[in-house]
Parts: C-alpha cells; structure tokens; sequence
C-alpha cells in the first residue's frame, strides 16, 4: 500500500497542455505545505521517512524540501506525466479542432506526433513498483494507475485529483 499526493499547481500552467515535457515551477511556499503534509502523514501513520517523486519539478520541488527534513528521496521517471509530443506546453486553443478529433477516434492508441499514448502511460502506471509507502506525481498518471476495467474512452476518463490532494491504498 501507497499512497500518493499530486504536486502543488504549477506557475504558467492555465489553459496550457501540460503533460511530461514541459517543465513548471511551483510556489515555493506550496510544495513546503505539502511536504509538511506528507511529514505529518508520515509520523501518524508509523511510516519511514522515505518518499518517491517524479523528475519534474512541480512533484521534485516537494522531494527537495523532505530531503531538507531528513526524508531519504528518491526520483522515478515512471512516475512523469503523460508525453504529450508537440502538444505538450501549447495553449489548449491552439490545438486544432480536427487534432482533438484525431484523438477522440483513438483515444488509447494516439500517440500525440512523438509523445506517449494513454496506452503507454497506462502500462507504465500499472507496471510501476512503489519503492516505500510515499510518492509525489501528476494527475494523469494516478488516473491511469487507478484505471481498472475496459479500455477508457473520453467520456469515461476520471478527472484528475485536486491540486496537492492524495490517494491512498493498493492500487
């Protein structure tokens, strides 16, 4: 059992694609009160001081500020979001109507011109193997690793978890 928290909302990132390419910051003072909070997880719940972040700075930021505490840290790049290709990083308004199209006809299987499929990121979440009980991540990856049951389609793609919030347990 995990569990794993989103990273706080990074800076620039409104009305953007944002996926495993492009790179955001975070306010400060956010990724330290998450960290805080994953602390105080910690303590309640008897476990290591050990947590598990994605490469990307938005997820890393709070790794820095556990490692500050005395946290062992690590960086798993199977826990990235989605690659987006050349999307990844472009206002959502320009991105054509017909591009949206193209991925709605294959939803799973688009591979978004040189980035990752639904598919691809799903296999990745599932594969994944925590390495302690603590991790920091993306929205789209905790849905894909929570996926259970028939190939998703649009209308059936939860919504990601709120900035900074958690999930927990075997799945």
């Amino acid at each position: 059992m995990f569990t794993i928290w989103r990273h706080p909302k990074p800076i620039g990132a409104a009305s953007r694609c944002i996926g495993g390419r492009t790179d955001l910051p975070v306010d400060p003072r956010k990724a330290k009160r998450l960290a805080h909070r994953i602390r105080t997880h910690a303590r309640l719940q008897g476990l290591p001081r050990e947590v598990v972040t994605s490469p990307l700075a938005r997820a890393a930021s709070v790794g820095h500020w556990l490692k500050r505490w005395g946290f062992l840290w690590c960086v798993d790049p199977a826990l990235a979001e989605m690659d987006f290709g050349r999307w990844d990083g472009q206002p959502w308004s320009a991105i054509s109507a017909a591009e949206f199209e193209r991925w709605t006809r294959d939803f799973c299987g688009f591979e978004f011109d040189g980035g990752e499929s639904l598919n691809a990121l799903l296999l990745r979440a599932a594969a994944w193997q925590p390495p302690c009980a603590l991790a920091v991540g993306h929205g789209g990856w905790i849905n894909a690793r929570a996926w259970r049951g028939d190939p998703p389609t649009p209308a059936r793609w939860p919504k990601p978890l709120a900035y900074a919030a958690s999930r927990s347990g075997d799945f």
